[in-house]
């Protein structure tokens, strides 16, 4: 752990990754929450298998390694007995991770006010009370986005998916951009061109499949069919851990913000990400490769 930096949240703790045994071939899925995690991993998972009709059982065959809530003896029995290629994982930023020189990361990161408004959905169908006070139901006072901008990237604020914590996802990537084993993608490239995501994963996993089969994989993994399908492919499908699996997939769209944020609101947004980024990592970061809407 000495190489690595400590996030510890109210759902974190990346010293679980300690006990992870890493090898060569296994692929990490790195994002803040709502940035396209489930996405990544489906888009994983079918390609590995080669099978559209796989069950993807993201929770248990492909983990999120360092939530607290589940047991790290048994989750890292269960990686080391895995005999197939292996995926993990991550709301850690890069430089909270285990960096093995071959293993492949796979980074996701989303426009900052669409992963937020997402993750306002995603807190109300969770039925536990983790991030009320961050997330009042009745939020008459701006409370919400107060705390996305003021919250910091460690500690309690972590888990509530502050502002702070996807530009710290971001520049810790960005930082690590020469490292061919490290890869951004963004949200809204994906979804402008699956077909050339699954071509882009697939070419560094080294998997190759027959047109056809890719056809089936990527038809699997379209946005309509997860959601039709959401037992199966929600985390923790059909088990309870959401009021609605359906739900977990609201709609995948952008811009919800527009019209409930004030002048004044988007007017600090701004600033906070101009201190932070310049105008090239400000707009891949908005809208991906385009850096346009």
């Amino acid at each position: 752990m000495t190489d690595r930096k400590l996030y510890l949240g109210a759902l974190t703790d990346n010293r679980r990754w300690d006990k992870v045994n890493i090898r060569p071939d296994d692929v990490f899925v790195v994002t803040p929450p709502k940035c396209g995690t489930t996405w990544m991993q489906t888009i994983v998972a079918l390609l590995i298998s080669g099978d559209p009709e796989m069950e993807t059982e993201l929770s248990v065959k492909m983990p999120w390694v360092d939530i607290r809530i589940r047991e790290m003896e048994e989750i890292a029995e269960r990686l080391e007995a895995q005999t197939q290629r292996r995926s993990m994982k991550s709301h850690t930023p890069m430089d909270g991770l285990p960096l093995h020189d071959q293993a492949q990361y796979l980074c996701v990161l989303r426009h900052p006010l669409d992963a937020h408004f997402s993750y306002r959905k995603h807190v109300r169908n969770i039925p536990m009370n983790w991030f009320d006070h961050w997330y009042p139901e009745e939020d008459t006072d701006g409370t919400t986005f107060r705390r996305f901008l003021d919250g910091g990237a460690e500690g309690w604020d972590l888990d509530a998916m502050p502002l702070a914590v996807i530009l710290r996802h971001y520049t810790t990537v960005r930082d690590l951009a020469d490292r061919p084993n490290v890869t951004l993608f963004h949200y809204a490239d994906m979804s402008r061109d699956l077909p050339g995501t699954f071509e882009r994963v697939a070419g560094l996993l080294g998997i190759a499949h027959s047109d056809a089969v890719m056809e089936d994989l990527i038809a699997a993994a379209t946005f309509d069919n997860m959601k039709a399908q959401a037992e199966r492919y929600a985390p923790s499908g059909g088990k309870g851990f959401m009021k609605s699996d359906s739900d977990f997939f609201h709609s995948g769209s952008s811009n919800k913000w527009v019209g409930v944020l004030s002048d004044a609101e988007l007017s600090a947004y701004d600033a906070m990400m101009d201190a932070h980024l310049n105008a090239e990592d400000r707009a891949w970061l908005e809208y991906g490769s385009t850096g346009r809407p």
